[in-house]
């Protein structure tokens, strides 16, 4: 019997990704995860995420001379899980923190909003998943952006709901 935990997630062809200019392969397991916002709107439904997807890879590509989006994976508002750089890729997420971890980006502002239960939900399950299929290290450290730079990433709302994405 398969014991591993599966999420649904929109992937880099299904929301109209550009290829990234090149990768990095990540060395499996991550080690850490590190929480992000977008500081950017509040994105509803299917269509006004991927819009947005799209205008962030744009921005990381052309404005920040990244080679592609810079989260591993991001969290619409809908609380549809996101494809970007996806497992077993180095992000471009937390300067000098990438090569062992997983960026997970919630898309829109937490400065003074929590995420929806059904959004850390997602989350959690999108972890689970990454442990069960071998690309996290069950022993994995969570961490919000500004625990590891200095930045008021992820926002003190979501910052403060961190405690919520920790299982066994």
């Amino acid at each position: 019997m398969d014991l591993r935990v599966t999420v649904e997630v929109v992937t880099r062809e299904q929301w109209g990704a550009v290829a990234p200019r090149c990768w990095d392969t990540l060395t499996c397991p991550a080690q850490r995860v590190v929480i992000h916002h977008t500081a950017l709107l509040h994105c509803g439904g299917i269509r006004e995420c991927i819009d947005q997807l799209i205008h962030i890879q744009t921005m990381h590509m052309q404005d920040r001379n990244f080679d592609d989006i810079g989260y591993n994976f991001l969290i619409g508002g809908d609380c549809t899980v996101y494809e970007g750089r996806g497992w077993g890729v180095v992000g471009a997420h937390t300067k000098d923190n990438n090569h062992d971890s997983l960026g997970i980006a919630f898309m829109g502002n937490f400065n003074n909003q929590s995420p929806s239960p059904a959004a850390l939900s997602s989350v959690k399950q999108l972890l689970q998943c990454g442990v069960s299929q071998g690309h996290l290290h069950p022993g994995f450290t969570l961490h919000g952006h500004r625990d590891l730079g200095d930045t008021e990433c992820p926002g003190d709302g979501l910052y403060a709901a961190l405690k919520h994405l920790k299982f066994p």
